[in-house]
């Protein structure tokens, strides 16, 4: 287990223990939420999910917590890299611009990244996990 995963895993741990979890997932994939839902599910700990089915709805999100009209309240973003309208890398990009959500881990999600992609992914302080993530369901 690489440093910064270990360092992401742990801030997740810490912030279900002091609170509600609360999980952003930018996916348009039904199946591939269903899939997270039910390994959540499978760890008995209360949370809250919020879905945004594409580039547009991340974009509108991550304006909100640039203008001020949302808070910052979620532990992770979990990222699918190929969205309808916007793409991952564009809304990781908005992510880290926007100082309200800096310091929320990401990570990115996707079955197929190229190797520039997963650098741009690391450089930007984000980590990079593979789908399908069929093994969610046994976590």
């Amino acid at each position: 287990m690489n440093a910064r995963f270990r360092e992401s895993v742990c801030s997740l741990i810490e912030c279900w223990t002091m609170q509600l979890a609360r999980i952003l997932v930018i996916e348009d994939n039904v199946s591939d939420i269903d899939l997270l839902r039910l390994a959540l599910d499978q760890q008995e700990e209360a949370y809250e999910l919020e879905v945004l089915k594409d580039g547009e709805e991340a974009r509108r999100f991550v304006h909100e917590h640039r203008t001020g009209v949302r808070k910052p309240e979620h532990c992770v973003i979990l990222l699918d890299l190929h969205l309808p309208i916007y793409d991952g890398m564009a809304i990781l990009r908005a992510i880290r611009e926007a100082p309200a959500l800096e310091h929320i881990h990401v990570i990115v999600l996707s079955g197929l990244a190229s190797p520039s992609q997963k650098v741009e992914i690391a450089n930007l302080g984000a980590l990079y996990r593979t789908k399908p993530l069929l093994s969610w369901a046994t976590v």
